[in-house]
């Protein structure tokens, strides 16, 4: 009796998710409400799969009471740079607190890159770039290590950049999510008043977009909302959402 051909065991490395993906889900959800387009994918075929990212920052309770809406388990990943305002802090623990997330997740630079690249703690004043990598780009990188998608909080008006945001786009091969990509900031407002959601404690001396304390500054009227993030600089995200993230042993390019 012949032998049984013997399988050879194969692993797969493709990306879980690739262009085609996100063009499938845009198609399939456009036009239906953000919440339903949330609890459809997170008790269905992203269950398990995904982590929401947040600043907790000016117009995040939005985002997390969406997602809190539909499963509290659903990991919340916070960078915290080491660079942010108390208030922030407070208000990250605050809101996780009256959401009722049980899985909060925080990361922080390496201390072993900071001390080699960033050791005066000061990088973020002649070279924003590359602290952004170092700080936020790297320690998400790593949180984002177990999930296959995840979900951004970012905004179509925000900037000139982001208005032709989609809800579904692909990120190193992870599906991220934008579900608040189509919210006119009075949706947004309309959603905080609803709710009765908690505000940013900033939010009322002018931080429209709040970030790091040493590049965070207040809006002036007329401004851009995010005209308050690395003023001066010639620079409008962080290296988080678009460019190439670096690997741990690398200089971050962007």
């Amino acid at each position: 009796m012949a032998e049984a051909a013997r399988s050879i065991d194969m692993i797969d490395t493709a990306p879980p998710f690739t262009a085609e993906d996100a063009a499938r889900l845009n198609a399939r959800f456009e036009g239906v409400d953000s919440a339903d387009m949330l609890r459809e994918l997170l008790t269905g075929e992203l269950t398990g799969r995904t982590a929401v990212v947040s600043s907790f920052g000016a117009e995040s309770a939005v985002l997390l009471h969406l997602v809190a809406q539909v499963d509290t388990e659903t990991p919340v990943i916070f960078v915290n740079t080491q660079k942010m305002f108390g208030e922030t802090l407070a208000y990250r623990d605050e809101l996780s607190e009256r959401l009722g997330f049980v899985d909060l997740r925080v990361f922080r630079p390496d201390p072993r890159i900071l001390a080699e690249r960033d050791k005066t703690g000061l990088r973020w004043s002649y070279d924003p770039d590359g602290c952004c990598g170092i700080r936020k780009v790297e320690p998400l990188r790593r949180a984002l290590a177990p999930f296959q998608a995840w979900i951004s909080g970012r905004k179509g008006f925000q900037s000139g950049t982001r208005t032709a945001l989609p809800r579904f786009e692909i990120d190193e091969g992870r599906l991220k999510l934008n579900p608040l990509a189509d919210w006119p900031k009075e949706r947004l407002e309309a959603y905080f008043h609803e709710h009765d959601l908690p505000r940013h404690p900033l939010e009322a001396q002018g931080y429209l977009s709040i970030g790091c304390a040493p590049c965070t500054s207040v809006v002036k009227p007329g401004e851009d909302p995010r005209a308050g993030r690395w003023r001066g600089w010639d620079k409008v995200e962080c290296g988080i959402h678009g460019g190439r993230t670096p690997g741990p042993d690398e200089e971050p390019v962007f």
